[in-house]
């Protein structure tokens, strides 16, 4: 699943190329990029960002030096990537996207984990996620100290009052 989104969203960002680095950043340029950070959190989605650059372009090198679920404040250097430069370019924002988004929701789980520790409670998430990204959104909780709940609607039975009202009642939508 996670090849899948990494495919969609290349060819949703990049579709037949970069053409602002194609344009003015010569083909056989070398450089290194760092992922600096710029508050403090969880960190999510190093190890997506590593499968990104991968698969858009196997002979990137990742240098991780802060892995998911790390707490982390502003100016610490997560990784750097090393390699062409037009291929880190064409991918730093999709990478940046998943990791803010991912990095949010681990943080924010983390914070309502760490009030409930110490007690026999699990934090769930439910199944309102982003159409598209919802197994990365998911991971994020997960990263962050949550637990998945369930991942779609066919992966388990989840009465709620829309069902119930349909069947005619609690007893009815049990039964049916």
């Amino acid at each position: 699943m996670i090849e899948e989104i990494i495919e969609n969203a290349l060819k949703e960002d990049i579709g037949d190329g970069d053409h602002s680095s194609l344009s003015c950043v010569p083909e056989n340029a070398i450089g290194t990029a760092k992922l600096l950070v710029k508050d403090e959190g969880i960190i999510a989605g190093v190890e997506l960002a590593e499968k990104i650059f991968k698969t858009f372009d196997p002979n990137l090198e990742v240098k991780v030096f802060i892995k998911d679920a790390d707490k982390v404040k502003f100016g610490d250097s997560a990784f750097e990537v090393t390699g062409r430069s037009r291929s880190i370019l064409s991918t730093e924002r999709l990478v940046l996207n998943f990791m803010q988004r991912m990095s949010g929701i681990a943080t924010q789980t983390n914070q309502i984990v760490q009030l409930i520790k110490g007690t026999d409670v699990k934090l769930l998430d439910t199944r309102k996620t982003t159409p598209g990204i919802r197994y990365m959104e998911k991971w994020a909780v997960r990263i962050g100290g949550g637990y998945n709940h369930r991942f779609a609607l066919y992966d388990m039975i989840m009465l709620k009052d829309n069902h119930v009202d349909y069947a005619g009642g609690v007893k009815l939508a049990i039964q049916r």
